[in-house]
């Protein structure tokens, strides 16, 4: 009895051990500092340009190296709302918080607009070279020749309602198109980001006035607890996070 004692001791001594390293592993290491960016969209309009622009913030955590899960897993906690665009009688356009390729745009399309680096401290490094230099910079239609091979827009998504009223009415935006939709005239100049110290912004509800009521469900209704991937209907996609996260706070 003595001997299983000290056995069950010994064991009870790894398992505290144990215990101990994959709390130390689960630590985030703190070499990517919060920043805010400010998102700016252009468009050409025979009145004139038309521009609209908001102010992210993006707290970037990087996962310990024997963190469990999942080791160096990078994770962007984005704050901010989607871009709004007035281009007069009653049309408004959206440049949103995603990408139709991407959920985390917004998290992660200011990085890649920053040289890449190699190395141990690569990503470290790439932040660093990113908030050191604050010029505005063009987003590129595509951030590689790999995306536009694959047609994978660098642009957020772009949306706009048939009836600002009604959440059904959503629909996508073709960037390259905007005059199907807007009339004569009217195009995508520039999309731009710029490292600033900016509020983040704020109140896109007082002009979609219904979007706090999809705070857990999806414009078509269903619980934003799942997707249907299977569909490409909008309504069936997006949500209130889709355009604000500030309804949460």
């Amino acid at each position: 009895m003595q001997q299983f004692g000290q056995i069950t001791c010994r064991m009870s001594g790894w398992v505290m051990l144990c215990l101990a390293l994959a709390v130390a592993g689960c630590s985030l290491t703190d070499q990517t500092p919060a920043y805010r960016y400010r998102l700016t969209v252009e468009v050409d309009t025979p009145d004139g340009v038309k521009t609209g622009s908001s102010v992210i913030e993006v707290d970037t955590e990087v996962a310990g190296g024997y963190s469990i899960p999942t080791p160096g897993r990078v994770t962007n906690r984005v704050r901010g709302e989607a871009v709004t665009v007035d281009l007069g009688e009653g049309r408004v356009l959206f440049a949103l918080l995603r990408s139709e390729a991407d959920i985390d745009w917004a998290g992660r399309g200011m990085y890649r607009l920053s040289p890449q680096y190699a190395g141990e401290n690569a990503l470290r490094d790439g932040y660093r070279n990113m908030l050191r230099h604050r010029p505005e910079r063009t987003v590129p239609r595509h951030f590689s020749r790999a995306d536009q091979v694959n047609e994978r827009s660098a642009y957020p998504m772009l949306v706009t309602f048939g009836d600002l009223d009604d959440p059904t009415s959503v629909e996508e935006l073709d960037p390259d198109e905007l005059a199907a939709t807007f009339g004569e005239g009217v195009s995508l100049k520039r999309i731009t980001v710029q490292v600033i110290d900016d509020p983040v912004t704020s109140g896109i509800e007082r002009r979609l006035r219904w979007l706090g009521q999809y705070r857990k469900k999806h414009f078509d209704g269903t619980s934003t607890a799942s997707e249907d991937l299977t569909t490409n209907d909008l309504t069936a996609r997006f949500s209130a996070g889709t355009f604000s996260t500030e309804l949460y706070r």
